[in-house]
C-alpha cells in the first residue's frame, strides 16, 4: 500500500519485532483516513494486514509473508472467572479441498508450506466491540517443533487415508492428535463433493486443536513476556523424535502394553515397581501409567503429548460376568462456560468428547476373587451418532443451567439409559461453583453411563474377533 514498509518483509524476525508495537493497542490506533473497514469472517486478519502491516489483501495461496516464508494468524483469547487468559478456539490453518488434498503428500501440502513458521497475534475477544477496537495481547514468532511436525504429519496421513476411503463425511477431530479436521460453516450448509464417494461431506479445515494451542499460550503466559520468539514443549514427554521417525505415537504406546497382556495386575505392579502396599483406590490407573509412561512421567495425562492432543487415558474394570459397575467421570461442569457458549462445536464438552481416548481394560478371571488381568488397551474416538447424543446432553445441560435448575432432579440420570448423565464426584457436598448469574451452585460432573462404557468394550471385542 506504500512503497516503504517499516519492517523488512523478507525477514521474519524484523516482521515479528515490528508486530510488538501493536501489543496493548487496537487497529484503530493505526487507522488511516479513508480506509473502509472489512466485514465478515476473516475480516480482522485482513485489516491487520492492511492497517498495521500496510499490505494489500490478495488471493495468493502462498503464506502471508511469502518472502519470509511466514504465515500471519490472529487468534482470539477470552478471560476466565479467575481473570486468566484462555484460548477461545482452534487455530484454523487452511480449508480442506477433498478432491485436491488427496493429490498432495504432507511435504507439498498447503498446510505444510504455509504453516511451518507463523506469526501468532493473540487478541482479546469481545463480541460487543467493533473489530477495530479489539486489543492485541501477545505476539509469538513460532516455528512448529520437529517432534510436533512428525506427529502432525501422521495426523495428516490419517485424515487423507479416511478421505481416500470415501469417508470424508466421517472425519472427526478425535481421529488425530494435534492436527484436526474441524467443521466449518453452519448446520444446514450445503455439503461438499468428495472424490471416492457419492456421499456429500461437511466443509472442514485443517486446524491446530484447542489443547495444542493451550500449550502455546501457557508457554507465553509463563514466560512473563507479551512477545516471545520460541515456544518449547512440556518436559515430561512419552516418546522421542527418533521413535516417531520409525512408528506412530499410538503404536509406540501400545507396544509398551503388549508384553503385559494377560498378566495379573499385582505381577505387573511388581515388575513396574508400583507400590500397592496400602491397596490404593487408583491402583489400576497407577499400573497403566507405569506401563504407558515407561518411567518418563508420573501421569500420562499430564505428559507433553497427551496435553497437546487433549487426549485422556482411562482405566476400565470388567467383572468376570462381563458387567462394568462403574460409570466414567470427567471434569466438573463450568456453569459460566456452558451458559455463555453459543455453539455445541465450540463447547468444552464437545472438545472433551470429540478428543482421542486411550482405554486400558482390566478383566476379572474368577467371579468375586478380584484377580484382575490386563485384558486390552486401545485408542478410541466417539462416533458421530454418539456425538449427536452428546449434543442433546449438552443442550439439556445448557437449558438447565440457564433456568437455574442446578440440582439432582433436573439432570439426565444413569437410569435414563441415554449414554451420559450428570452427578457429583465423590467430594464434599459444600463444594460449589459460580454460575452465570452471579450465584453459586453445587458442583456436578460430566459422566459416561456404565452401560455406555460396556458398549464401548463390547464393540472393541467384536473388532478383535473380526481381526
Amino acid at each position: 500500500m506504500i512503497s516503504t514498509l517499516p519492517y523488512d518483509k523478507s525477514d521474519a524476525v524484523s516482521i515479528y519485532n515490528y508486530s510488538k508495537s501493536l501489543l496493548g493497542k487496537t487497529l484503530r490506533d493505526f487507522l488511516m483516513d479513508g480506509y473502509e473497514p472489512k466485514k465478515g469472517k476473516g475480516a480482522l486478519g485482513q485489516m491487520v494486514e492492511n492497517i498495521f502491516f500496510l499490505l494489500e489483501t490478495n488471493n495468493n495461496p502462498a503464506s502471508d509473508f511469502s518472502e519470509a516464508g511466514m504465515e500471519l494468524k490472529c487468534s482470539p483469547l477470552k478471560t476466565s472467572k479467575k481473570h486468566e487468559y484462555l484460548i477461545k478456539e482452534r487455530l484454523v490453518c487452511s480449508m480442506i479441498n477433498y478432491r485436491q488434498v488427496v493429490k498432495e503428500d504432507f511435504e507439498h501440502s498447503h498446510f505444510y508450506l504455509k504453516c511451518q513458521l507463523m506469526l501468532l497475534l493473540f487478541y482479546l475477544h469481545n463480541s460487543n466491540v467493533d473489530k477495530l477496537d479489539l486489543q492485541f495481547i501477545f505476539s509469538v514468532l513460532w516455528r512448529i517443533p520437529r517432534k510436533d511436525l512428525l506427529i502432525i504429519k501422521h495426523d495428516y496421513e490419517i485424515i487423507l487415508d479416511k478421505i481416500r476411503q470415501g469417508k470424508a463425511h466421517e472425519l472427526s477431530e478425535g481421529d488425530t492428535m494435534y492436527l484436526g479436521a474441524c467443521r466449518k460453516g453452519q448446520k444446514g450448509d450445503s455439503l461438499m463433493d468428495q472424490p471416492f464417494s457419492e456421499t456429500g461431506a461437511p466443509r472442514r479445515a485443517f486446524c491446530l486443536k484447542l489443547a495444542y494451542m493451550r500449550n502455546v499460550l501457557a508457554y507465553v503466559v509463563n514466560s512473563g513476556k507479551n512477545a516471545v520468539s520460541n515456544v518449547s514443549g512440556i518436559e515430561s514427554e512419552l516418546v522421542t523424535i527418533a521413535g516417531l521417525r520409525k512408528h506412530g505415537f499410538e503404536e509406540i504406546i501400545l507396544s509398551r502394553f503388549r508384553p503385559f497382556l494377560g498378566q495379573n495386575y499385582e505381577i505387573i505392579a511388581r515388575r513396574k515397581g508400583v507400590d500397592l502396599t496400602n491397596n490404593p483406590k487408583n491402583k489400576f490407573a497407577m499400573i497403566a501409567n507405569a506401563i504407558a509412561a515407561s518411567k518418563k512421567c508420573a501421569n500420562v495425562n499430564q505428559s507433553e503429548e497427551f496435553k497437546k492432543a487433549g487426549m485422556t487415558m482411562k482405566t476400565i474394570r470388567v467383572q468376570a460376568n462381563g458387567i462394568i459397575k462403574e460409570a466414567m467421570s470427567f471434569e466438573n461442569i463450568d456453569y459460566i462456560e456452558v451458559a455463555e457458549c453459543e455453539d455445541w462445536f465450540d463447547s468444552r464438552l464437545y472438545e472433551i468428547f470429540s478428543s482421542r481416548f486411550m482405554f486400558v481394560v482390566f478383566k476379572e478371571i474368577n467371579q468375586g476373587e478380584k484377580d484382575y488381568v490386563l485384558d486390552d488397551v486401545f485408542f478410541w474416538t466417539m462416533s458421530q451418532s454418539d456425538l449427536n447424543w452428546a449434543e442433546k446432553y449438552w443442550i439439556h445441560i445448557k437449558k438447565t443451567v440457564l433456568a437455574g435448575h442446578i440440582s439432582d432432579k433436573y439432570w439426565w440420570k444413569g437410569s435414563d439409559k441415554k449414554k451420559f448423565h450428570v452427578r457429583p464426584k465423590a467430594q464434599k457436598a459444600t463444594d460449589v461453583s459460580p454460575t452465570h448469574n452471579g450465584n453459586f451452585a453445587k458442583k456436578y460432573c460430566y459422566w459416561f453411563n456404565n452401560d455406555f462404557v460396556k458398549e464401548i468394550v463390547q464393540n472393541r471385542l467384536k473388532e478383535r474377533k473380526n481381526g
